[in-house]
């Protein structure tokens, strides 16, 4: 009887273990023509925002709450959204709470939950097929003359495409069509037209905590390494449930911590602002009710 006991009891922890996290079922491992269409929509974003998208994307069930909270405190910026991040004491992942400046980033990924979890367990499972995807669709798009530098960014050619901020303290946020920038241009079409740089975010020494030092961020592609706050990001699949990557000026809140009340205004981005975000234009001027928020 003892025997039987004891043998359920192995039973009931294998089972227990198989159906944890770290055990659960990899994803199917995506082709190469797959992966593109995958990669297609943040390809030709510059190297660093890259890397902090992919690497927030494997905490697709983050995303949502993210993007609500960063839509809500827009009008913050610089010192002042560095420390309501600090205050706040968010319960996300620092590489999630590290796009918290870009809110049309986070819309983009909340608003189609299916790619971000895609592309996120991808990365997960497959990370060096991943960024040999994003290295065959920039190398498309740069050979039919799409992707080239400008006043906002500096493309760098072989053995590999990076693409980089001219000023490391502002990023641009591109906005362009991925049916287009992919394919052969038509008679006639204007190329330069078909990728704007217009739209981007002023990162400082206040966000150096999240890693947007300048370097901070960034990808070793022969080596097919990120670096996110100057260390290799080593989450996979297996280790997902159990990787911590470091961040040593983020205090990470414990199991059970109670979120103080929030201090700040919330207020969501008017249209306006949502579609100069979407189509790459620079956001239009906005006042807001509040005079102790301050402007844009």
């Amino acid at each position: 009887m003892q025997a039987i006991k004891t043998a359920v009891i192995a039973l009931a922890c294998l089972v227990g273990v198989a159906a944890s996290p770290a055990f659960a079922q990899a994803p199917p491992l995506l082709p190469p023509p797959q992966l593109d269409q995958l990669v297609g929509r943040i390809a030709l974003y510059p190297d660093p925002l890259v890397a902090q998208i992919l690497a927030a994307a494997t905490y697709s069930n983050e995303i949502p709450p993210a993007a609500q909270w960063a839509d809500q405190h827009h009008y913050l910026v610089g010192q002042a959204l560095a420390d309501a991040i600090a205050a706040d004491q968010l319960p996300w992942d620092p590489s999630v709470q590290a796009l918290l400046p870009f809110p049309s980033v986070l819309e983009m990924m909340a608003s189609d939950m299916n790619w971000t979890t895609q592309i996120g367990n991808a990365f997960l499972a497959q990370q060096q097929d991943v960024m040999d995807a994003v290295q065959r669709q920039r190398a498309i798009a740069q050979r039919f003359g799409y992707l080239r530098s400008n006043g906002q960014v500096i493309v760098g050619g072989g053995p590999y495409i990076t693409i980089m901020p001219v000023n490391p303290a502002f990023m641009v946020v591109p906005y362009y069509d991925p049916a287009v920038v992919f394919f052969a241009p038509r008679p006639g079409f204007v190329i330069g037209g078909a990728i704007r740089f217009g739209f981007g975010v002023t990162l400082g020494a206040f966000f150096s905590p999240w890693g947007w030092a300048p370097g901070g961020i960034r990808f070793d592609w022969g080596a097919h390494a990120v670096f996110l706050n100057n260390a290799r990001w080593g989450r996979t699949w297996v280790n997902r449930a159990s990787y911590v990557h470091p961040y040593a000026g983020i205090r990470r809140p414990a199991p059970g911590f109670v979120r103080p009340a929030e201090a700040h205004a919330l207020e969501s981005r008017s249209p306006a602002e949502r579609e100069a975000a979407r189509q790459g234009r620079p956001a239009p001027r906005e006042t807001h009710r509040d005079e102790h928020r301050g402007g844009r």
